[in-house]
C-alpha cells in the first residue's frame, strides 16, 4: 500500500458566508500535478500533423480586365429642340380639305391622303440622302470660315480700334484748335463785316428776268 504524500493534499477552507463561498466558486481553482508516483508510465501522443485535405483545391477567379464598350450614340428623338422649323410642320387638313357638300368617294379620299403623305416623306427622304450631307458641309464649312473671321479678325480690330481711337481723337482735337479752329474764326470775322443791299430797281430788274 502506497502512501500518499502532503504534497498532493489541497487545503480548502469551510466559511459558512455565501458571498465569499461564492467569490471562491468564481476563481480558478489550480490544482498541483500529480507526484511522479502516480502519474502514468505510458507516454502521451505526439499531436498529429494536419493531413492535407484530398479535395481539389478550386482555383480562385482572378478578375481580368475587361474592356467597357462605350454604348452607341441613339439619335435623339427631338431633332428641332429650339423649335426653329416649326412652321414645316404641315398636316394634311391644312392643305387638303373637302367641305361637305362636294364629297368624294371614300376610298378615293383615302388614297389621296395616303399618296400625299407617302408622297411627302418619301420625296423628303430622298432628296435628303442626296443634298443633306453636302449642304451640312457646306454649313459647316461656312460657319467655320465666320467663326475663324469673327475670333481673328473682327474682333481684334473692334479691340484695337476701341484702344486707339481715344489717343486719334486727343489728336485730331489738337489739330483742329491749333489750325484749323483760328483759321475758321478769322474768315468769320472778315466774312460779318459784309452787308448786301438790294434796292428796289434791282428787284424790279430781277423780276422782269425771271419773267422775260
Amino acid at each position: 500500500m502506497m502512501m500518499v504524500s502532503d504534497d498532493c493534499l489541497v487545503e480548502c477552507k469551510i466559511d459558512d458566508d455565501s458571498d465569499e463561498y461564492d467569490d471562491r466558486e468564481e476563481e480558478q481553482i489550480t490544482t498541483p500535478p500529480p507526484p511522479p508516483e502516480f502519474a502514468s508510465k505510458v507516454p502521451t501522443p505526439e499531436p498529429k500533423p494536419p493531413t492535407p485535405s484530398t479535395a481539389p483545391a478550386t482555383p480562385t477567379p482572378t478578375h481580368t480586365p475587361t474592356s467597357t464598350r462605350t454604348p452607341s450614340p441613339t439619335l435623339p428623338v427631338n431633332r428641332d429642340p429650339h423649335g426653329i422649323n416649326q412652321h414645316l410642320k404641315v398636316e394634311v387638313s391644312e392643305v387638303l380639305a373637302e367641305p361637305a357638300t362636294p364629297h368624294s368617294i371614300d376610298r378615293v379620299w383615302l388614297h389621296s391622303v395616303v399618296g400625299f403623305e407617302k408622297t411627302r416623306i418619301w420625296t423628303y427622304r430622298c432628296l435628303s440622302l442626296l443634298f443633306a450631307v453636302p449642304l451640312a458641309l457646306l454649313c459647316g464649312i461656312s460657319l467655320a470660315i465666320l467663326a475663324c473671321l469673327h475670333v481673328w479678325f473682327v474682333v481684334p480690330c473692334i479691340q484695337l480700334s476701341t484702344t486707339f481711337l481715344p489717343c486719334m481723337r486727343s489728336l485730331c482735337m489738337c489739330g483742329v484748335n491749333v489750325f484749323i479752329t483760328p483759321f475758321c474764326t478769322s474768315l468769320a470775322l472778315c466774312c460779318s463785316q459784309i452787308a448786301v443791299t438790294l434796292s428796289n430797281k434791282d428787284y424790279h430788274q430781277m423780276r422782269d428776268k425771271e419773267t422775260a
